[in-house]
């Protein structure tokens, strides 16, 4: 039967129209054409009629619908020819280029990025209801960069074989910046003491950097629980706030944000009582609860109170111990006593310890720090320590730790480890510059995870026209399963004085050493080792007497076996950026009996960090060094101890400080004495920023032959220290106080490092 007729368009689909009258027939075979990019077995696919069925009105019409869903195609009809059915499409054009006018603020690649998620991409479908979402999306991105004025104008162009190029001209405008940020119902602290808590502000020295200018609405609803967290601390128990209000200016260029509080009464504790479930003794519970009646209500206190609660009991196996404080106000008295209740749960031990994210450690570096083991009871105060061993290691930029419970258990939680790698080869430089050394470089590489075992290795590299030093060190953190260590180390030193017409003479030591390193506790190790050294002397006629009388006596070529002791401490809360934390080092190094030289040194270093408020802190540092002869022989000059510099006192050339040649070049002493002193402080601008902060120091140094005020010289000044994303810089602009004619002044210096 001949049959040639159009049965549907797509006024079939929204219901506008009706299909011609059509017979059923069987299908014969179905015939696509009108493609051009779309293969016939995709038609065939979203067909729901196959060659051998009955096509019927229905069926037709589901065929149309479902051909449209796809997206390919703007028109779709059907035919029918002797049992052949025939599909005719019309495809949409395809987004050959997506190009973009006017963009400043974003690389063409992070736009393309974003459009996709919107389904707008080079090779996609075109579809120009899209194009509107697509506008938004870019809108979207400039007002994340606080350019609320900016325009966006598409243009779509027709190219040859069904396809568009799609233009976005954009008119960026200017970076919309916070004008006043006002607080409305403040009385008992000043407007000015409660916007400085907040990390949004207006325009200053360094918001170019840290964009704290730009308005966000994520950093609003932070600065508002700061705010909140501001006055509960303050014994605010009522403050609310009432009201947040962000306007923007006709121009869109200003921005106002208006904050209603209500500050209520200041509430004193009257009483604290403890209930519930003690399974530890209540005198030992009432000690960790810090706070007492008669003082100012502090929510931090209250929720440390619980926490140091619900950590002991976890220190006995009690992972879920739960410790609610509830309050009960008397408004009259503005007074609020505080009840405890302990419910300590049911005793659990850990079943499993799972490590994930360390694609390069290997999983016994991460999993031999861990303090709690499987099969044991739970421990909070071990799941702790052990998260901070694994952050201390320094190879990762964030380790959480989580104790989920089995499932299907009462008894049991697993520990489940996620860090995230960071680069752990270090390149480290430093230069400064000196009348009379000229340029001063040094350098290190390390990496302190090779391979991802663990191990540390490292290349040092320290070049002046006075001091050159190569060293190779490699360390094994865990020699054996105890965590003792071992290390070796392989250096040449050579120091030319005369390469600056000057100091008459000239050393070169070649050395090695083997050292042990044995923990005592998780804070305190003691370690040691033995090596042997190897010094070449050349003296001139013209070299101060005390060095010709010594190459006189000892001969130009000395050996010596060294043994070394030392005891170090670590307990700061971080190694980059620490806040509160003692670290203490005692290092004894001497010579033996066998080889030609006989002598001891001995340094001793504290360093104390008080931290006074949540963004300053006090840094107190003080390093005493003693060196003697042995046996009647005295400390080989070479051996001297020596102070200056960016590591010791700011403001003077390295090693420069104590005595002179007759030539007015440094010779160290035998008594060492540095201290410092600094104020540390966000860097303007950037108060809730750690990757850098200022210090305003005094640094105070002397070098003798005895203890002498005479010789002690100090310097004061700035300096910054930036975890950058090349790496750490130190910057310090130091003024000396008391330094004499003859002393080395260097009063910038910087050091600088790289990670790869």
């Amino acid at each position: 039967m001949q049959l040639s007729r159009l049965l549907w368009l797509s006024a079939l689909l929204v219901g506008c129209g009706r299909a011609l009258a059509l017979e059923p027939f069987v299908v014969k075979d179905i015939r696509v054409e009108g493609i051009q990019r779309t293969e016939a077995g995709t038609v065939f696919s979203y067909l729901p009629v196959k060659v051998g069925e009955t096509l019927t009105e229905e069926k037709a019409a589901a065929a149309i619908r479902a051909l449209y869903a796809t997206g390919f195609f703007r028109d779709v009809t059907l035919e029918a020819d002797n049992g052949v059915l025939i599909v005719t499409v019309l495809e949409r054009p395809s987004v050959a280029q997506l190009e973009f006018t006017g963009v400043k603020e974003f690389e063409p690649d992070q736009l393309k990025s974003g459009l996709k998620q919107v389904g707008l991409a080079e090779g996609r479908i075109f579809d120009r209801s899209l194009l509107e979402r697509a506008e938004q999306e870019l809108k979207r991105q400039y007002v994340s960069r606080g350019k609320y004025a900016a325009t966006v104008t598409t243009t779509v162009t027709p190219l040859e074989r069904n396809r568009v190029a799609v233009n976005f001209t954009v008119e960026e405008g200017d970076v919309a910046k916070i004008r006043q940020i006002s607080i409305i119902g403040a009385k008992a602290f000043r407007e000015r003491d409660l916007l400085d808590q907040m990390v949004l502000r207006t325009p200053g020295l360094m918001t170019w950097f840290s964009k704290h200018d730009q308005y966000s609405r994520q950093k609003l609803q932070a600065d508002l629980e700061t705010l909140r967290s501001f006055y509960l601390n303050r014994g605010y128990l009522e403050f609310s706030i009432d009201s947040t209000q962000v306007s923007i200016t006709p121009d869109k260029k200003d921005v106002y944000i208006t904050v209603g509080i209500t500050e209520g009464e200041k509430y004193t504790v009257s009483d604290v009582r403890l209930a519930g479930e003690m399974l530890v003794p209540e005198a030992e519970l009432r000690k960790l609860v810090k706070l007492k009646a008669g003082d100012v209500f502090s929510r931090e206190v209250l929720t440390e109170s619980t926490k140091a609660i619900s950590d002991r009991l976890g220190n006995d196996g009690y992972a879920f111990a739960n410790v609610n404080a509830a309050p009960d106000v008397d408004r009259a008295k503005r007074q609020v006593a505080f009840t405890f209740f302990i419910d300590p749960g049911r005793r659990v031990y850990v079943r499993r310890i799972n490590v994930a994210g360390n694609t390069r450690t290997r999983d016994e570096v991460i999993r031999r720090e861990m303090r709690q083991v499987e099969g044991g009871w739970y421990s909070a105060e071990k799941v702790n320590n052990s998260r901070s061993r694994i952050d201390r290691l320094g190879y990762f930029t964030d380790v959480s730790v989580e104790t989920p419970s089995v499932p299907g258990t009462t008894d049991q939680v697993d520990i489940n480890v996620t860090i995230t790698e960071k680069p752990t080869g270090n390149l480290l430089l430093g230069a400064g510059f000196s009348s009379s050394e000229g340029l001063i470089v040094s350098g290190a590489i390390t990496q302190s995870n090779i391979f991802g075992s663990g191990n540390h290795l490292g290349l040092q590299l320290n070049s002046s026209k006075v001091n050159t030093v190569y060293a190779l060190s490699l360390t094994e953190p865990y020699f054996t399963v105890d965590g003792v260590s071992r290390g070796f180390d392989i250096y040449k030193r050579n120091v030319d004085p005369t390469s600056i017409d000057s100091g008459r003479f000239r050393t070169s030591t070649i050395g090695a050493q083997l050292r042990f390193g044995v923990p005592i506790t998780d804070l305190d190790t003691i370690h040691y080792g033995l090596g042997a050294e190897r010094t070449e002397l050349t003296t001139f006629p013209d070299s101060p007497q005390r060095f010709l009388g010594f190459v006189n006596t000892f001969g130009s070529t000395n050996s010596s076996l060294l043994a070394t002791i030392g005891w170090a401490r670590d307990g700061r809360d971080s190694v980059i950026y620490p806040t509160t934390g003692r670290l203490q080092r005692l290092n004894l190094e001497a010579s033996l009996p066998g080889g030609d030289l006989r002598y001891y040194k001995a340094t001793y270093q504290h360093q104390w960090y008080y931290p006074l408020s949540r963004f300053y802190t006090i840094m107190l540092n003080g390093e005493l060094g003693v060196g003697d002869g042995l046996n009647g022989k005295p400390l080989p000059f070479f051996k001297n101890l020596y102070a200056g510099g960016v590591t010791s006192v700011r403001g003077y050339e390295t090693n420069s400080l104590g005595p002179k040649d007759t030539l007015g070049d440094p010779i160290g002493g035998s008594r060492r004495l540095v201290l410092n002193a600094e104020f540390l402080f966000p860097f303007p601008g950037l108060a809730n920023d750690k990757s850098v902060r200022m210090s305003a120091f005094v640094d105070t140094g002397m070098i003798a032959d005895k203890f002498d005020s005479d010789a002690v010289r100090n310097s004061v000044g700035l300096a910054v220290s930036w975890i950058s994303p090349l790496g750490p810089l130190k910057v310090s602009v130091a003024q000396p106080v008391n330094d004499k004619p003859q002393d080395r002044v260097q009063r910038f210096q910087f050091q600088f490092g790289t990670t790869f």
